[in-house]
């Protein structure tokens, strides 16, 4: 419930600080006094967005701030959503910079407006013209229906399945157009992967097969040098071996002599040695080294294959052709087993389909069971305001489409008039038979759900006395299971409230402003007499007053 609000700097409000009860509270004040600007203030705590036409004082912030006890309303998975900080007692203050710019607040942390907004409608339910008109919507209809058939939990179930159904359908027309789009690719792809699984690709053996060509393309000058070298080494006059082995026998018969003599002939042996392997492996090389035109044929061919494949799948090297092929190859995979995977989509969305109907029957047939006793309680209460002959013709009737709220198409008809003929709402009730019909959907709704806090904006305009007085009854019931308050220029519906509030505007310093003042039982008696008789207040309108608070 709101148990506070302070307003300063907005519209002809300058400062005002108020405290509310929870029951039945009055608002009352002359037209033009400056109701509308409190609600203004009330709709900004709620998100609505704000503008720099609203500071009274352009030089200065303009600060709302609303205090409500949300103990008893099950916010806390709200505020978890919205990441707000939850208090039993939480604080909702809006600030308009003169900049122009507006800031808000939840228990003095910033918030954005969509949070504030779902937040809002959780707290304050503003019921003004604007509103009526929701009657004509078949989304508020439904929830009429919907509170007294106590689809609430069925309700939420279906929603999540129908999430779970909606992404299905996404992901079977993803792969439906990924098919699509595949099989014009599919020959392709194959063509390329064939082409790569061919070529019997091997990380590194470009640079292997580059040597191997390398040495048969110059086979015939590498067996002259490897002949030359040869005869370098192993001549028995001039050769390598034969000189060292000399060398080796000369600083031999000096070692004894000195360890200078010893370490030159270490030197000399070693290298000895090392000439003695450069020997072997060039002899090995000779033997080995054979013309091979057929080899150097194939290897030429396959350097060819993968030049011309790097080029054409613009690669650095053949360890990126084999990732281009086993990107293929997932490619191919896919599109080849498709069918598959589509056929598992589909049988996933007909069994989704089967519980969203059996869900959606469910709903259908609890509110085809609590549409005869909406229908009775509505026309009773309209009964009592004025509206004797009033009736509905309420139905619901299975589609084959899923909606977010069942498979229900719904048919809401009303007729004012006995044998007359049954029409929309919008087209068959006035302004004020609108007004009526809501209250009398509020009042029952506030036997089946945990309504907010609500305010009604002058819903009893244009009713006679004895009318006003019923409407006055069946707000003071509401009150007892939460906040009411009604802006009302009807002494009969102001004398109901446990609370009486007035707005008046006055002239200060040659300025205007509005300020709101809580009435105490005197003041009322002045403020309900005044509504009856006008300023000049007779004996018999302070009598009535009386009588009527009493």
């Amino acid at each position: 419930m709101l148990t506070s609000l302070s307003i300063k700097n907005y519209a002809l409000i300058d400062k005002l600080q108020v405290e509310f009860n929870n029951g039945f509270s009055i608002i009352t004040g002359e037209t033009g006094a400056g109701k509308s600007i409190l609600l203004g203030g009330l709709s900004l705590i709620l998100g609505k967005r704000a503008d720099l036409s609203s500071l009274k004082d352009e030089t200065q912030k303009c600060i709302i701030e609303a205090t409500f006890n949300v103990s008893d309303y099950k916010l806390k998975a709200l505020f978890e959503e919205e990441d707000f900080d939850y208090e039993d007692q939480t604080i909702i203050r809006r600030e308009i910079l003169p900049s122009g710019k507006s800031r808000a607040f939840v228990n003095d942390s910033p918030v954005n407006l969509s949070g504030l907004q779902r937040l809002g409608a959780s707290l304050i339910d503003i019921h003004s013209q604007h509103q009526t008109l929701q009657l004509t919507d078949d989304t508020f209809q439904f929830q009429i229906i919907d509170a007294l058939a106590k689809n609430d939990s069925v309700l939420v179930t279906y929603q999540q399945e129908l999430k779970v159904y909606k992404k299905l359908q996404k992901e079977l027309k993803e792969l439906l157009n990924f098919q699509a789009e595949a099989i014009k690719e599919h020959d392709y792809n194959s063509f390329l992967l064939n082409e790569l699984v061919e070529a019997n690709l091997v990380d590194g053996e470009l640079e292997t097969l580059e040597s191997e060509y390398e040495t048969l393309n110059n086979i015939e000058g590498i067996k002259e040098n490897l002949s030359e070298a040869y005869h370098l080494l192993s001549d028995e006059q001039i050769g390598a071996i034969s000189t060292l082995t000399s060398l080796k026998n000369t600083f031999q018969k000096l070692s004894g002599l000195s360890s200078k003599y010893e370490d030159l002939f270490n030197r000399v042996n070693s290298s000895l040695i090392e000439m003695d392997d450069v020997y072997s492996e060039v002899n090995a090389l000779q033997e080995g080294l054979d013309a091979d035109p057929k080899r150097l044929e194939e290897v030429d061919s396959k350097l060819k294959t993968l030049h011309d494949l790097m080029q054409k799948h613009v690669a650095e090297d053949v360890s990126e052709l084999i990732k281009i092929k086993e990107a293929l190859e997932e490619k191919v995979s896919v599109t080849e087993n498709l069918e598959d995977s589509i056929s598992k989509k589909e049988n996933e969305i007909a069994s989704q389909e089967v519980k969203l109907n059996g869900l959606a029957k469910t709903i259908h047939e609890n509110r085809e069971a609590a549409i005869p006793d909406l229908k009775q309680q509505l026309e009773a209460i309209l009964s009592e305001l004025g509206m004797a002959n009033a009736q509905f013709s309420i139905s619901v009737s299975l589609q084959d489409s899923f909606f977010s709220n069942g498979k229900d198409e719904l048919s809401f008809l009303f007729s004012a008039n006995k044998g007359g003929n049954f029409n929309e709402l919008k087209k068959a009730a006035s302004g004020g038979e609108l007004s009526r019909i809501m209250l009398a959907i509020k009042s029952i709704l506030a036997k089946y759900i945990q309504l907010p806090t609500i305010m009604f904006d002058e819903i009893d305009t244009g009713v006679s006395g004895e009318i006003s007085n019923k409407m006055g009854d069946i707000m003071l019931q509401m009150s007892k299971t939460m906040q009411v308050f009604t802006i009302t220029h009807l002494p009969q519906v102001a004398a109901k409230g446990h609370s009486h509030f007035k707005v008046y505007k006055e002239d200060v310093n040659n300025v205007t402003r509005t300020d709101l003042v809580q009435l105490n039982h005197d003041e009322r008696v002045v403020e309900i007499a005044q509504m009856l008789g006008g300023i000049e207040m007779s004996s018999s309108a302070i009598a009535h007053a009386k009588e009527l608070l009493n």
